[in-house]
């Protein structure tokens, strides 16, 4: 595993997957600073879930996150006006928080340890249904004329493979943040994928 140095930190009320979709509305200083030097210098930033406090920083206040969160990666981004930034970004590998610091503007900075991606493995015929449900619900959005850049799942679709199928039932379905979290931090794509066919089948996703 490769550990690396200050990394910032952007705490959100939701669980950010490796090769999600992720948009962004920037207004805070310091975030506002924080994706400004990503995109000079082309650097990902660290999206964790909040487990305690709010994304909008407030006097008083103390955040607490997830020790595992994932790089995010800017792919486009818009700035209509000066204190706002419009941002797409695709997430990357999944990393422990080793330590942490917040600096004097309220922005955390952490040294984290990449994890190793998820092995690629073939979904097996009992969870074919998973991948079968996933695929429908792509083909209903395609069909609805709806544009690549507001689908809520970004191609390719790799719909042979368990840890992408089961990343994107877990950003779709009404799961509480806990929840999100611990799939998140499943090493097992394949185990992943099984908690999620139960999910799938409790919220009748199935038939």
């Amino acid at each position: 595993m490769t550990s690396i140095p200050l990394l910032p930190l952007f705490p959100l009320n939701t669980v950010f997957y490796p090769d999600g979709h992720l948009p962004l509305q920037i207004f805070e200083v310091r975030y506002l600073d924080m994706i400004r030097k990503c995109i000079a210098t082309d650097t990902p930033f660290g999206v964790v879930g909040l487990l305690q406090g709010s994304e909008v920083r407030k006097p008083g206040q103390q955040e607490h996150f997830a020790e595992v969160g994932t790089m995010a990666y800017i792919e486009n981004w818009l700035s209509p006006q000066p204190a706002l930034m419009q941002l797409s970004c695709r997430g990357g590998q999944r990393f422990r928080i080793l330590s942490r610091a917040r600096q004097a503007n309220g922005l955390w900075l952490a040294e984290v340890e990449l994890i190793d991606p998820d092995t690629v493995l073939a979904i097996p015929s009992e969870l074919q249904d998973v991948a079968d449900a996933l695929g429908t619900l792509i083909r209903s959005l395609q069909e609805r004329a709806i544009a690549p850049d507001q689908m809520p799942i970004s191609a390719p679709f790799r719909l042979d493979e368990c840890d992408w199928v089961a990343n994107r039932w877990c950003e779709l379905l009404d799961l509480r943040q806990d929840q999100r979290q611990r799939l998140l931090e499943q090493p097992s794509p394949l185990v992943r994928l099984e908690l999620v066919q139960d999910l799938l089948n409790e919220q009748d996703w199935l038939g």
